[in-house]
């Protein structure tokens, strides 16, 4: 009788998922998508072309085996694996009105979205954490920050990002959704999800709301702390060895930027900007995925003298 039990209660969640979610892409701006996805492939395209280059020209030069290009390495990795994630089927939407996706496939792209956003705030932590090293204490950067030490910080912010977000799939796998399936947005989101569901929803709520303020929370306190002490150092410096610190803590400066200001404005409105328009929260939450690997290898690559040299180089 518990078998039968358990059996009837898996057999219940099952059927209370729905087979497919059906994506609407930018609600309110439905007749205007198909021209919003030429500029959106264009960037995609310069996203993929130039991320694959940066990890190309890192890879084959032996000088470039530093801390900072590893980091980028995986910066481009990370980018790759995001854009990727959400641009082909956004496209898909946009162009052929193909959004439909099943209920697993909605789960994997939710669970790599969310996992390599997680990955990527923790990459420009390591970077910052990197720049102070370099900055504030050159002589013993080579000893702190060895490959060694720059593989295993990526591996764990890597494991981290898994960690805290495959509990949101299991939370969102227990809802039920009473055959509510049009989620008015262009990819799976947790919380664009959760909303469809017919039963108490708090838990995913709670957990976002940790997972997000953990994640964010720290890496931008440690963010903070980097910069702060790179500029009081910087200020004692020489003219020209100042003029070249500030001209490196730029690029990352606006990096970081990129990447956090739509990611903060994307997430607080999912709880709480009820007033703003669906159309501008889900641009922002399209672009959030979109313009940092579509900025991050032009910006390195037009700032980072040795990688600009290879790159001419290659070509």
């Amino acid at each position: 009788a518990r078998h039968k039990k358990a059996f009837m209660s898996l057999n219940s969640s099952a059927s209370s998922h729905p087979p497919y979610f059906l994506l609407t892409g930018i609600p309110g701006l439905e007749k205007e998508q198909f021209w919003i996805a030429f500029p959106f492939f264009i960037m995609y395209a310069i996203a993929v072309l130039g991320n694959i280059t940066l990890l190309l020209v890192i890879k084959t030069d032996p000088s470039l085996h530093e801390p900072m290009y590893l980091f980028l390495a995986m910066l481009a990795f990370t980018d790759l694996v995001l854009s990727t994630s959400t641009l082909p089927k956004m496209l898909a939407i946009f162009w052929m009105g193909s959004g439909k996706i099943g209920f697993v496939s909605c789960l994997v792209q939710l669970f790599f979205i969310h996992t390599f956003s997680s990955v990527e705030s923790g990459v420009l932590m390591a970077m910052a954490l990197d720049r102070y090293v370099a900055i504030c204490r050159p002589l013993s950067h080579s000893s702190i920050l060895s490959v060694t030490v720059v593989v295993a910080l990526g591996a764990m912010v890597l494991i981290r990002g898994v960690l805290l977000v495959t509990p949101t799939c299991f939370l969102l796998h227990r809802l039920s959704f009473c055959q509510h399936h049009i989620i008015s947005h262009s990819y799976c989101e947790h919380m664009a999800v959760a909303k469809l569901s017919c039963g108490d929803t708090r838990d995913n709520a709670i957990y976002g709301l940790f997972v997000a303020l953990l994640v964010v929370g720290s890496d931008t306190i440690l963010i903070t702390v980097s910069y702060t002490l790179i500029l009081r150092e910087v200020m004692r410096s020489p003219t020209e060895a100042r003029r070249k610190a500030f001209s490196t803590c730029v690029s990352h400066i606006c990096v970081i930027l990129a990447f956090y200001v739509p990611a903060l404005f994307t997430f607080l409105t999912h709880r709480f900007g009820q007033s703003i328009p669906p159309h501008i929260h889900i641009m922002v939450a399209n672009l959030y995925l979109l313009v940092p690997p579509t900025m991050n290898p032009v910006i390195y690559g037009v700032r980072t003298k040795k990688i600009r040299d290879r790159v001419l180089l290659l070509l």
